[in-house]
């Protein structure tokens, strides 16, 4: 068994303690971007299960600056430890939807504060076009460049439902530009999807160990108030995990994980004013604490079922 610290799986905790000496803390922020699944490029609405916030409820304010927001974000963390290190995350909505001067403009600015270590930048697959890769591959050069891309699932009918608005293949050519310059690819993905049942999230695992990425998050489906999911739940409610059940299936999800791919997220935040279900998610260190117990108890490890 790999050994990654205290934890049975290979961490982004693990990995910025090693890399930087100490713990490094993610600001989520705001560059005032839509998405084209919004605007009508792709689609009306967003993905289905998407807030208004576009996925950056807690990101910062769009009406402060990048500067701005990376100062308030380390007043706020810096009243309950003492931290020295960031990641300048953007996070709401896709964060490369926008003009390659607007995009060199805030990303600039968020890198050239001396306490951010690495830019990740959260966005889709079909917006990376050449000069937003170009720009991604300047700005790796001076400081890392994480790119986290929305997949969600590897099953086209699901991709259909939730409104995703692209193909798989497009996903597959986005990490290939983005692997050629050597840029860190992080993916999003989602347990717990109507009518995915284990073998098809399993199925998209297994599909990710053969693609060349560097993260994965694994979220659970929140369905929150005022989005088209929760629409779908009033009318016909649909399966969502207790807590035993997600971890159970988290620990089938990590054993057949491969090694070196780091584990950014296990579970998720949705804001408790907006959450309808499942609650239980809100209480995000219980939830950490019953996995690594449950791992340990069960001799499961990052891996343990993985086959080249």
């Amino acid at each position: 068994m790999n050994r990654w610290g205290e934890k049975r799986y290979h961490s982004m905790d693990y990995d910025l303690k090693e890399l930087y000496g100490e713990k490094v803390y993610k600001i989520t922020l705001n560059g005032g971007m839509t998405c084209p699944n919004r605007d009508g490029k792709v689609g009306h609405g967003g993905c289905i299960f998407c807030s208004a916030a576009g996925s950056g409820d807690f990101a910062g304010s769009v009406t402060c600056s990048i500067t701005k927001q990376l100062a308030i974000g380390k007043e706020n963390l810096t009243k309950k430890r003492p931290v020295h290190s960031y990641i300048a995350y953007f996070q709401a909505f896709t964060n490369t939807y926008a003009p390659v001067e607007y995009l060199r403009q805030i990303y600039m600015e968020a890198i050239q504060d001396p306490d951010v270590q690495i830019l990740s930048i959260a966005t889709r697959p079909d917006c990376l076009p050449d000069d937003v890769l170009q720009l991604l591959e300047e700005i790796n050069q001076i400081k890392p460049v994480w790119v986290e891309l929305g997949l969600q699932t590897i099953h086209p009918q699901t991709a259909n439902y939730i409104r995703r608005g692209y193909p798989l293949e497009v996903f597959e050519e986005a990490v290939n530009n983005l692997r050629k310059r050597n840029i860190s690819v992080i993916t999003h993905t989602i347990l717990g999807l109507p009518g995915e049942n284990e073998d098809m999230m399993l199925e998209t695992i297994d599909y990710l160990n053969k693609m060349d990425i560097q993260g994965i998050k694994l979220q659970l489906l929140h369905i929150l108030k005022g989005t088209d999911l929760a629409l779908d739940y009033e009318k016909q409610p649909f399966w969502s995990p207790t807590m035993e059940e997600y971890i159970s299936l988290l620990g089938k999800c990590i054993a057949s994980l491969r090694p070196d791919i780091t584990i950014h997220r296990l579970t998720g935040d949705g804001p408790k004013e907006l959450l309808i279900a499942p609650l239980w998610t809100s209480q995000k260190r219980t939830v950490l604490n019953t996995l690594h117990r449950y791992l340990k108890e069960q001799d499961i490890w990052q891996g343990k079922e993985y086959h080249v």
